[in-house]
């Protein structure tokens, strides 16, 4: 493998990362980084290259290793900065030693990887028991959360079956993420909220707003485009079994 001065932009998503790791390994390139677009901060010394790959291989590949899929994904979700090349590494690795790869520590990266994936484990299950909603005109229920990972995928998957017959909001301040859930799929946007202290009739106005564009016919995919992966995936990870069957929007 030939080491190169590129610095690899993916569009942040998971499932687009594992497809450009997928692409480095076949052309046998080693980055000197691995950012998402929206991360990324210009320098005048690097050489950016963004990748196209859409073959899916390595993905379905990871995919039929449940446990190791799982902590790359968790991997992924950690707020850490070097979480992208830790993770290639760590897929380099695995083909080395198949799923006994977790049991190398004598390798940083797998250190580092099982370290993030017990990190967001342990806040996802400390904010599935503290997350507290309150009611909003006796019509929906709204939380505000403000976690140090990118968690409010695994909480929505989770208070999708938790709180499956209510009308919901989730605020995730610190990554500005808002989930909003409307009794059958729930969908997650990048947004703000300025005001958290919003009166009731303010949070229904949001309450309306988010409700019209999940109605909205030509938007019914939206949910697959912006979650991490597509839906075929989820049943490989602990946060999302049971939901895999859920009908699409």
């Amino acid at each position: 493998m030939k080491n190169t001065s590129y610095v690899i932009l993916y569009d942040g998503t998971f499932y687009d990362l594992i497809n450009i790791i997928e692409y480095l390994l076949k052309e046998k390139i080693k980055p000197i980084n691995i950012k998402s677009q929206e991360e990324y901060i210009p320098n005048l010394f690097d050489i950016t290259f963004n990748p196209k790959n859409n073959s899916n291989k390595l993905f379905n590949y990871l995919f039929s290793y449940k446990n190791i899929f799982k902590n790359i994904y968790y991997a992924f979700l950690t707020k850490f900065e070097n979480k992208e090349m830790q993770i290639f590494y760590f897929i380099i690795n695995f083909f080395k030693y198949k799923e006994k790869v977790v049991y190398y520590k004598n390798l940083n990266c797998v250190i580092n990887v099982l370290k993030m994936t017990k990190y967001v484990s342990n806040e996802n299950h400390k904010f599935k028991g503290f997350t507290r909603f309150r009611m909003v005109n006796n019509n929906f229920l709204v939380a505000i959360i403000n976690p140090e990972n990118n968690i409010l995928e695994l909480l929505s998957q989770h208070f999708s079956r938790r709180l499956k017959n209510e009308l919901w909001i989730i605020y995730d301040e610190n990554h500005q993420l808002i989930s909003i859930y409307n009794k059958t799929n729930y969908i997650i946007y990048k947004g703000i909220i300025e005001n958290l202290s919003f009166i009731e009739e303010d949070w229904e106005k949001l309450w309306k707003s988010f409700y019209n564009k999940i109605a909205i016919e030509e938007r019914k995919n939206l949910k697959c485009q912006i979650n991490h992966m597509p839906k075929k995936y989820w049943k490989y990870i602990i946060e999302m079994e049971g939901n895999e069957n859920e009908k699409s929007n």
